[in-house]
């Protein structure tokens, strides 16, 4: 058979066969995107009220860490395990404020301590005491902030008791007792030579008296510019964890007289996020001037949902007749702004090369309506007080919180 030069391809018929993988390529890729962006859209179209932001914390997480080696424990499921309760410490750990033992309060039902976080897609390690505590050896642990943060402090030194041989060796450092009413408790793990620290900060920053010749609805002042002095109390640590958010709103700052302030200048029509946004930005300047930065690590520990039903706090808000975990997305609540604000100072203190996390808990604790005192309060408490609907039983909700803080530390290789 002859071969004729017209058989030979033309010039453009080559070009057209070389672009056409490169034109399908491209084609793949925008369809790609957009399938990315029409999933996005169409998802908050659909459950506008999951209290997800779409800021590496949201929905776009879920489908690039789908692609990626590493796991996001803070979207999952709770599942019933009858073996939860097994493993936790009981009431009896003797480091329990008594308005967190739900149980000798009179609580009945103890369906709450047998749930089990689960996250898609990966498993959330097995909290390992005496690993905790290995690691930590010679160090000091920091938490900082809200009744919420003690919370969360009291439930990790019970977790790590179960790491130590003899529990009388597990004390507070100046004897006093574990109860809200102290500013600084801090639990000596001798054994190891550890401290785990707790400092009452509600708002980080200073709470200060009104500026001469303010007017009488001014009852205090919010220093959004000056943090409290217990931070000189911080130099040398190994592990923060600060908690903030349920003191930054109208009830606990503007309508209750405390307005903000910054160098001299009281100012009574700032934002409360605005203001919680610089206090947040004079953490960072602290943690940035004051921290070696291969030698500390980080976290800000996001909101810890409330779950009062029927009214506020004040108005008759009830939560005792939850028994277990919400399962109506219809009733999560939309992602907290306090979160997207302390997850841009993470943002901007990651990109100057300090090691720092973002502890997300919103999410899998907006489920956990079921976890908290309730009527079941501290024994002297009144019947007509109002219920505590904001803060967690122990064991219960913060111990997940504390396997994701251990989670995150076997993921950076923490150790002292």
């Amino acid at each position: 058979m002859d071969f004729k030069p017209s058989d030979l391809p033309s010039m453009d018929q080559k070009l057209h066969f070389f672009s056409n993988p490169i034109k399908k390529s491209v084609s793949q890729l925008m369809l790609f995107f957009s399938l990315i962006i029409s999933s996005i859209v169409c998802y908050n179209i659909i459950r506008p009220l999951q209290p997800r932001s779409l800021i590496d914390i949201g929905y776009l997480s879920q489908i690039l860490s789908k692609t990626s080696k590493t796991c996001d424990y803070s979207y999952g499921k709770w599942v019933w395990d009858e073996t939860q309760s097994l493993r936790r410490y009981t009431e009896k750990c003797p480091l329990l404020d008594p308005g967190f033992r739900c149980r000798q309060n009179g609580r009945k039902d103890l369906d709450y301590q047998k749930w089990r976080w689960q996250p898609e897609g990966c498993h959330l390690p097995r909290f390992d005491a005496k690993d905790f505590l290995r690691r930590s050896q010679n160090g000091r642990i920091v938490f900082a902030g809200d009744s919420i943060g003690r919370n969360q402090w009291e439930s990790l030194i019970c977790m790590l008791t179960q790491g130590v041989s003899n529990q009388s060796t597990v004390y507070e450092e100046n004897g006093n007792p574990i109860t809200k009413h102290k500013g600084f408790l801090s639990i000596r793990f001798q054994e190891y030579n550890l401290t785990v620290e707790y400092y009452r900060m509600p708002y980080l920053v200073v709470i200060d008296r009104p500026p001469e010749n303010s007017s009488k609805e001014v009852t205090g002042v919010v220093r959004v510019d000056k943090l409290h002095w217990f931070s000189t109390k911080w130099v040398g640590a190994n592990v923060f964890v600060f908690s903030a958010g349920h003191w930054w709103n109208q009830d606990k700052t503007v309508k209750r007289g405390h307005f903000f302030q910054e160098g001299k200048s009281m100012n009574m029509t700032m934002d409360v996020m605005e203001a919680f946004r610089r206090s947040l930005n004079t953490l960072k300047s602290w943690l940035m001037q004051n921290l070696e930065p291969k030698k500390s690590l980080i976290f800000f520990r996001s909101y810890s949902p409330v779950h009062y039903r029927d009214g506020e706090w004040n108005e008759g808000g009830h939560c005792n007749l939850n028994v277990e975990p919400e399962t109506d997305y219809k009733r999560l609540n939309p992602e907290p702004r306090n979160n997207v604000l302390m997850h841009e100072v993470v943002k901007q203190m990651e990109s100057a090369k300090r090691n720092v996390h973002f502890l997300n808990i919103t999410y899998l604790t907006e489920f956990r309506k079921d976890g908290h005192p309730s009527s079941h309060r501290e024994p002297g408490t009144s019947n007509t007080a109002p219920q505590d609907c904001s803060h967690w039983c122990l064991p219960g909700v913060p111990d997940t919180w504390n396997e994701l803080l251990y989670a995150k530390l076997l993921a950076t290789g923490f150790k002292t």
